[in-house]
């Protein structure tokens, strides 16, 4: 622990408490100084859950203490504010997903971070989802030959569900997570389209096609609304198609469950036989092993940058080039037609 770098969490709603808290306590090379929140609830739940950590209550704070980074795991319309703020500290920055509300928020953080020669990453965690890995692998080695359409959801049925302003809306909660990994696979999006429906001012359903510089179309779902979710992915090649249709990928499931890394060890992220995808050519079909779901990488490899020893583990960049997507995708919504990128 001698080189580890001392980092912070901003924020302790269940993304904090849920989703990086234990993925930051089970990183070997990173010493978790604590978590910045003024909130009574909140500290004592850090308390419980974290005895050895600090509750600070800003940013200030936690810098003063000696933190060298910040994750950002706060209601979306104030992660702008808060990597700005952190930035200002010196401190390397994570900012969760959605970025910022808007492409030109987003552009102003990482305008301010190179400004200040301080390390920016945005908290892209599917990226290392076992069935996307998987994919990502099949596509690499030729298994599908050249792909042509690439279809991806997120869809959960809850109907009750009011759809809270901290995600920003489910094009981009869910939205943030399908654009990056279609880029990802697919680079660059030349045009888009996409429908928004909502019961409020927050959109709680979403579809979005992507039309890709290298002719790939991406086809994205989002919705809470979904009774029938269709599969997670069916990505279709001239050679054959993957399909895996067994639900979302299990480390989320994990973390909810008051799992941990630390805890599983080489257990983490490996998916069981029954949920693995298949790759079918026409009538015949054939299951393909997942791989390891290793989000459990993503903040070493941040503390690494930190250090100098490789890069973070998303680039600024690429967070721009989703959220330009994500904002033509709305003005699609509003006007009903294909916006060129």
């Amino acid at each position: 622990m001698s080189d580890a770098v001392r980092f912070g969490l901003v924020g302790f709603g269940s993304g904090g408490r849920i989703f990086h808290a234990p993925l930051l306590a089970s990183a070997a090379n990173v010493e978790f100084v604590g978590v910045v929140t003024k909130s009574p609830e909140r500290r004592a739940e850090v308390a419980a859950q974290l005895p050895k950590a600090r509750a600070f209550d800003t940013i200030a704070a936690i810098a003063a203490a000696g933190a060298e980074a910040v994750a950002i795991s706060t209601p979306a319309a104030t992660h702008a504010e808060l990597a700005l703020e952190a930035i200002a500290q010196g401190l390397a920055v994570v900012v969760d997903k959605p970025f910022a509300l808007d492409v030109a928020s987003a552009q102003t953080v990482v305008d301010a971070a190179a400004a200040k020669g301080v390390l920016l990453s945005a908290y892209q965690n599917r990226r290392w989802d076992s069935d996307f890995l998987t994919l990502r692998k099949l596509i690499a080695e030729g298994g599908l030959g050249t792909v042509r359409r690439f279809e991806s959801r997120f869809e959960r049925w809850d109907p009750d569900r009011k759809i809270g302003a901290a995600g920003g809306g489910t094009l981009l909660d869910f939205g943030s997570h399908l654009v990056d990994q279609a880029l990802v696979l697919h680079g660059p999006a030349i045009r888009v389209y996409a429908e928004m429906r909502g019961n409020g001012e927050l959109d709680d359903d979403f579809f979005a096609a992507l039309h890709h510089v290298n002719g790939v179309e991406s086809h994205l779902w989002g919705s809470w609304r979904q009774a029938a979710p269709g599969p997670r992915f069916r990505v279709s090649g001239s050679t054959g198609a993957y399909v895996i249709d067994n639900g979302m990928d299990g480390q989320e499931a994990l973390l909810k469950a008051g799992k941990s890394p630390a805890g599983l060890g080489d257990r983490w992220g490996v998916e069981h036989e029954h949920r693995w995808g298949r790759v079918y050519h026409g009538e015949t079909s054939a299951p393909v092993a997942s791989e390891r779901g290793r989000w459990d990488t993503f903040y070493p490899a941040f503390a690494r940058a930190v250090r100098g020893d490789g890069p973070v583990p998303v680039d600024p960049a690429d967070t721009l080039r989703a959220m330009t997507v994500l904002d033509a995708a709305r003005q699609s919504a509003r006007t009903g037609t294909a916006v060129q990128l």
